[in-house]
């Protein structure tokens, strides 16, 4: 793969990494902020042995984020199909 190599940090640990454009070099650094905020907040408020145990309650975190916003969509989807049927019967009733 071609593009231009950068360095995330995450976790005081550089990850050096490969991007195509600069949106995506855009969006791994702040991928990396958004993780180093977390594990910081998680720092301040519960007890650890080290930042393997941060990183794994953040990405546990993240994880049920994705689960939600899944379960979301989906929702939002049978929403908008029973919306176009209720449409389609409220036409079918006012063209008689």
């Amino acid at each position: 793969m071609k593009g231009q190599h950068i360095s995330v940090i995450i976790a005081d640990r550089p990850y050096r990494l490969t991007v195509r454009s600069e949106k995506e070099e855009t969006e791994f650094r702040q991928a990396g902020d958004l993780i180093n905020t977390k594990i910081k907040e998680y720092a301040n408020h519960f007890a650890f042995r080290d930042k393997q145990d941060l990183l794994a309650m953040v990405v546990l975190q993240f994880a049920v984020d994705v689960v939600k916003s899944e379960e979301s969509s989906e929702y939002q989807q049978k929403l908008g199909e029973k919306l176009s049927e209720l449409e389609k019967t409220l036409d079918d009733y006012l063209k008689k």
